[in-house]
């Protein structure tokens, strides 16, 4: 006799297709090519639609700030004559305190447009409370799906918090353990309610991203005469580097697309021992190489976030190396703001120290603070976990284990990731998914070139190198 598990989870493709309003089989070419553009276009919403469904909903719009005593700071121990511009997209500023709400509004509009009578998502981070804070303004209601203990029933601050936010802007907030239950959760109550489902992974959700690489692309050419030369996207699901790289291509900007996660080799994002021991929600490796490699591995047939399709490069950052900066932030240009949008910024300082000084780098986000969120109860929990706190090396960091504050900003150093490599593990996975013995088409071979940002005949090589073993 089937579990409960069983029964539902049986019925995933059939949930999700009510749920998400669209039928994804009709994009379908192959076992692994589908049409990603078609995909993308098929909510019929233009750019400037988009940015007036989101000026009606209070969201876009955010300031963009230079900011020269940072800049100040790196050209103090760059070479001469190096030292890029350094500037920022305050995110924080939106509705919920994030970049989170252009996705939000884009998926609350399309519920209220098919007639649905409330949202569910299922996320532990900023998303939720964009969702929830979006529902409350259109008069939805809400249902916000959370990892949010370990099994002693341990909290991340964090995470609390945004439970907290949830429930004050009126969502219901079902919390739950580490594990693989979330998604089987989500599907239950999506089945239950009738709900549509405010995936972070749509083509609707991601295309509100783009508004904001349009307008960081814009406001930089009205401020400094041209786009950004560089922007940096905090990367964890993809969906940040996807949505902003595809709307500086919408407005012609000729930008290189720079992703940036926490790198927490080691620790297991599903373990119930390493839960509370990262202090990042999202915004690291844990998220970002598995569904950058992977991007289907998402709670949607298709994922319409495909990092490596605009990725130019990915530099990881230490935890230590983030908490630095945001405390840097706060004393240099009195901006206090959370940890995920510190991580491009960490990032975007070692970048900026390799750059010309007439380059300019863009970090596209900030998110709000918090008692849970803030740098000082981060590292005070952190220690109640048995994590090292020490000022040092940022190089001896040791995710789960160490955290490693460096003492000068010139131990600042961004670590570069391999692409090849993340681009063979995606063929590798495409493959593996495809099922034993699939003879990938010339189709399928144009297809992965282009999620991979490469060319056929280097997919076609990477093929014939993994099938030799």
């Amino acid at each position: 006799m089937a579990t409960r598990y069983e029964t539902v989870m049986a019925r995933k493709g059939e949930i999700m297709k009510r749920a998400l309003g669209m039928d994804y089989a009709e994009f379908e070419r192959s076992p692994i090519a589908f049409d990603y553009e078609g995909m993308m276009s098929a909510h019929g919403y233009t750019l400037e639609r988009i940015r007036g469904i989101q000026r009606s909903a209070g969201v876009g719009g955010t300031p963009l700030l230079e900011l020269r005593n940072i800049t100040d700071l790196v050209r103090s121990y760059a070479e001469p004559g190096y030292g890029a511009r350094i500037f920022v997209k305050d995110e924080a500023a939106n509705m919920a305190g994030s970049f989170k709400d252009r996705r939000a509004s884009m998926s609350i509009h399309v519920a209220g447009e098919k007639g649905f009578a409330g949202v569910i998502a299922a996320t532990s981070g900023n998303y939720g409370a964009a969702v929830a804070s979006q529902a409350a303004r259109a008069g939805l209601k809400c249902i916000i799906c959370q990892e949010t203990f370990d099994s002693r029933h341990v909290g991340q601050p964090e995470i609390v918090e945004k439970s907290r936010l949830c429930e004050a802007f009126g969502a219901e907030v079902v919390q739950m353990t580490v594990g693989p239950e979330l998604f089987f959760h989500m599907l239950e109550l999506l089945d239950a309610t009738g709900y549509l489902s405010a995936s972070l992974y749509s083509p609707f959700g991601v295309s509100g991203i783009e508004s904001l690489g349009a307008e960081l692309a814009e406001e930089m050419t009205a401020l400094t005469g041209a786009p950004p030369t560089h922007v940096v996207c905090t990367h964890a699901g993809g969906g940040n580097t996807t949505g902003t790289a595809r709307g500086l291509k919408r407005v012609g900007a000729r930008t290189e697309i720079v992703s940036a996660s926490v790198d927490l080799s080691g620790l297991h994002m599903a373990s119930d021992t390493d839960f509370n021991r990262k202090s990042f929600t999202t915004g690291h490796t844990g998220f970002g190489v598995p569904f950058a490699t992977w991007p289907d591995r998402a709670d949607v047939p298709r994922n319409a976030a495909r990092s490596l399709r605009y990725m130019d490069r990915y530099l990881t950052v230490s935890q230590g190396e983030v908490f630095y900066v945001t405390e840097a932030l706060c004393k240099l240009e009195g901006l206090e703001r959370g940890p995920s949008g510190n991580t491009a910024m960490a990032a975007a300082m070692s970048l900026a120290r390799e750059l010309p000084s007439d380059a300019t780098v863009v970090v596209q986000e900030t998110e709000y603070t918090g008692a849970g969120k803030h740098h000082w109860s981060q590292l005070a929990f952190a220690r109640t976990q048995g994590v090292e706190v020490r000022c040092g090396d940022p190089a001896e960091n040791v995710p789960g284990k160490a955290i490693v504050i460096p003492e000068r900003p010139e131990q600042i150093r961004a670590q570069e990731a391999d692409l090849g490599k993340l681009h063979r593990s995606y063929v590798r996975n495409a493959l593996k998914h495809a099922g034993e013995g699939y003879q990938p088409t010339p189709e399928d071979l144009v297809f992965m070139a282009e999620d991979t940002n490469t060319s056929p005949a280097t997919i076609e090589e990477m093929v014939a190198g993994l099938r030799a073993g």
